[in-house]
């Protein structure tokens, strides 16, 4: 089938909602500088990302993309890139190894420039891919779970490349994390089960800007909210804004859905799985599918329904407790719904954007290693959103600079 038409009618809808990048893409158009690369991508293929593609492409870049996670492609979307000459290697649905050849296609293109979305690409140049390491002369990574991947390497000297953080803006953080997926990741739970949240208790793994986005659109719900941490500065914080907080051997025998936000491995574990209530819901939010032990909770269970709901698996334990796993563990905003909203991911795609201009400018001079991107980016995304919406600030007056930048001026 053709699918490209749908795939136009998505992007644009999503266009419409992001104006930021939509204007950085013009501006690309007419100062083109990313003339000559050649930018291999590992990024959510939805409208939204089309829409940065679009930018990019309109600043000179040839692209190759692939998936970053196999669930949450959008066929009609792929086919409607394709149409704009940009190489897709992604398909919805596809398994453990179509997922990695995809990304092996769009690293073939030999790229210049590389934007993550966890880290997979980036581990693969270097660890099954170096002969094209020395072509390549700077990326971008755009979660929290790749850029801890990232600082683990230039800690070890493995990293061979400049890397910006974009996950780290205060936009990306702020408006990303806690608000883009606090909304995507309750729409998903509601898609694949139809549940009430007021009254129930919800447990959060992890209090970072996406679990604290999780936990107050949960609260807002009207649901009772256990937060579980390793973190005290983070768990001091969700008490004092009035979150039940408690270890996870404790919260299991009270919650009624888990999600988990951590960016860590087996958070919801054997142990975890064997003491929790009937019909309790299972979905995580973390980038990959490590968060919740689906291997345990497969050995454990004596009968596996599948698709009880869209997006929406049946364990049954030996006593007849019945888990509810969404998204098989992967994740539930992307694969039981649409993700975040296009006027968030216009914020984090702006930022990721213009990184990508100021790294094709600077990339000779930079060494190996982690960077943050530069706060000039950061304000001016935020100023060209308030401005789309037509938000006005104040400006400070000379005399107001003058004070905040002398030690001279007394009380």
């Amino acid at each position: 089938m053709d699918l490209s038409a749908s795939g136009e009618r998505q992007i644009s809808w999503a266009a419409r909602s992001m104006p930021v990048l939509t204007a950085i893409g013009e501006r690309f158009s007419l100062e083109r500088p990313l003339d000559g690369l050649r930018i291999a991508a590992c990024l959510h293929v939805t409208a939204e990302t089309a829409v940065l593609m679009g930018a990019l492409k309109a600043g000179g870049a040839q692209i190759a993309l692939a998936a970053s996670n196999p669930l949450s492609t959008q066929d009609d979307v792929a086919e409607a890139l394709r149409g704009y000459g940009i190489a897709v290697h992604a398909r919805a649905g596809v398994d453990r190894a179509a997922y990695y050849r995809h990304i092996h296609q769009a690293l073939d293109l030999a790229p210049d420039l590389v934007l993550d979305d966890g880290c997979d690409l980036v581990n693969i140049l270097h660890t099954e891919r170096t002969d094209l390491l020395e072509g390549v002369s700077g990326g971008c990574e755009e979660t929290t779970t790749g850029i801890i991947r990232l600082r683990q390497m230039a800690a070890e000297d493995a990293l061979r490349f400049p890397v910006v953080a974009v996950n780290d803006t205060r936009t990306k953080r702020m408006f990303d994390n806690r608000y883009g997926t606090g909304q995507s990741t309750l729409d998903g739970i509601m898609r694949a089960t139809n549940t009430m949240l007021a009254g129930r208790t919800v447990v959060v793994a992890g209090f970072g800007f996406c679990g604290r986005g999780v936990a107050e659109r949960a609260k807002g719900f009207g649901a009772r909210v256990i937060v579980t941490e390793i973190d005290a500065v983070k768990a001091l914080d969700a008490t004092l804004q009035g979150y039940e907080v408690r270890p996870m051997a404790q919260a299991v025998l009270l919650g009624d859905l888990f999600v988990t936000v951590t960016g860590n491995r087996d958070v919801i574990r054997a142990e975890h799985l064997a003491a929790m209530k009937d019909g309790a819901i299972l979905a995580n939010a973390g980038h990959f599918d490590v968060e919740i032990d689906v291997r345990a909770l497969d050995e454990l269970s004596t009968e596996v329904h599948r698709g009880v709901r869209p997006n929406t698996d049946e364990y049954v334990m030996p006593d007849g407790r019945r888990l509810l796993l969404l998204a098989e563990g992967r994740l539930v905003n992307l694969t039981a719904a649409e993700g975040h909203p296009a006027a968030v991911m216009d914020m984090s795609f702006s930022a990721q954007a213009l990184a990508v201009a100021w790294l094709a400018g600077e990339r000779a001079g930079l060494a190996p290693g982690v960077y943050d991107v530069p706060e000039e980016i950061d304000h001016e995304v935020a100023r060209l959103k308030l401005a789309a919406a037509g938000i006005g600030i104040d400006v400070l007056n000379p005399e107001q600079e003058d004070y905040l930048h002398s030690w001279r001026v007394g009380s």
